[in-house]
């Protein structure tokens, strides 16, 4: 009988068990509190904090929260967001941030120049990287109202690693493995853009958190003259593929299914002295080139802009 009990498996605890056990699980009444704090936070300062660097009002309200495991609160976002990996030293190391594609995309209209009520509710797609950028600023703020409502000593500023349209992989995949977190979602409205905005943070750092209402501070507000040129030079910075095209001479189709390696195709105004090349990005024509060459490489030369400097930023920014 002794053999017997000595070879019976010992059945592993329950997951969600041992973390309430271990502080890592909290009950729905204490989580309930958290992000009702959480939220009132936002829902008082970051429209303040957004309009004094910005100009642009926006409206917060608390929708809620919800416990669960880490990677499945990440899955619930959807794939409308664009997220950000998140650390706070002597706080959290891992934490995520994500704001809804709709607000984004509808900022990036108003920092364009859009009237209040010209702008529809968008049709919610990826970013692409000018908006990522824009998205980076946001997050930034988001994480900077926390930052000043939590116990973290040190004075540290929260790091947000480069957002990713949800649809990316976080590089915190392994670390949130098994860990229980806590989901924040709040509603923000630009306009008549509704959207919203998420927390996703471990419980266990939220467990053993004195959340405050933040002290306002001129130095921690910046200007909204600094804040434009944020967004400016993140837009400079943003990195767009150019594609250029030439049109070749007409041929038959039954030269063209015979041609072979090593044969030639002029182009269509070879007896020109400039070749005609037309320029787009994101698939919209914007300038006409010349063809030609400087030194050991071939280039193209604009010539004219086919599109307004508008046009052309709202055809990148897309």
């Amino acid at each position: 009988m002794a053999d017997v009990a000595e070879q019976t498996p010992i059945a592993p605890m329950d997951p969600a068990l041992l973390a309430k056990l271990t502080g890592g699980l909290g009950d729905n009444k204490k989580i309930g509190k958290i992000g009702a704090d959480i939220g009132q936070i936002y829902t008082a300062f970051l429209p303040d904090v957004f309009h004094s660097q910005t100009s642009l009002s926006i409206e917060v309200d608390y929708e809620g929260c919800e416990s669960g495991l880490m990677t499945d609160l990440v899955a619930k976002l959807g794939k409308d967001y664009a997220v950000s990996d998140c650390s706070l030293r002597n706080w959290c190391n891992n934490f995520m941030i994500g704001i809804g594609n709709g607000f984004v995309m509808a900022l990036m209209e108003r920092m364009l120049g859009a009237a209040p009520d010209t702008i529809m509710e968008p049709e919610v797609r990826p970013l692409s990287q000018i908006e990522l950028d824009l998205a980076a600023l946001v997050l930034d703020r988001i994480a900077g109202v926390l930052r000043s409502s939590v116990n973290a000593p040190g004075g540290f500023e929260a790091i947000i690693e480069p957002p990713f349209n949800a649809t990316g992989k976080s590089a915190y995949e392994e670390a949130m493995f098994g860990q229980f977190g806590m989901l924040i979602r709040l509603k923000i409205l630009i306009g008549k853009v509704a959207s919203d905005f998420a927390l996703i943070v471990p419980q266990r750092t939220l467990l053993k958190t004195t959340i405050v209402a933040p002290k306002p501070s001129a130095g921690a507000l910046k200007k909204q003259e600094e804040w434009m040129e944020m967004i400016s030079e993140q837009v400079k910075r943003s990195q767009v593929t150019l594609e250029a095209k030439i049109r070749l001479q007409t041929l038959t189709l039954k030269t063209i299914s015979r041609l072979v390696e090593g044969d030639v195709i002029p182009f269509r105004d070879a007896k020109q002295d400039d070749i005609c090349v037309e320029v787009s990005a994101n698939g919209a024509k914007m300038y006409n080139c010349e063809f030609g060459r400087a030194g050991d490489r071939y280039m193209v030369r604009v010539k004219n802009n086919v599109s307004t400097d508008d046009e052309i930023l709202r055809h990148l920014m897309g």
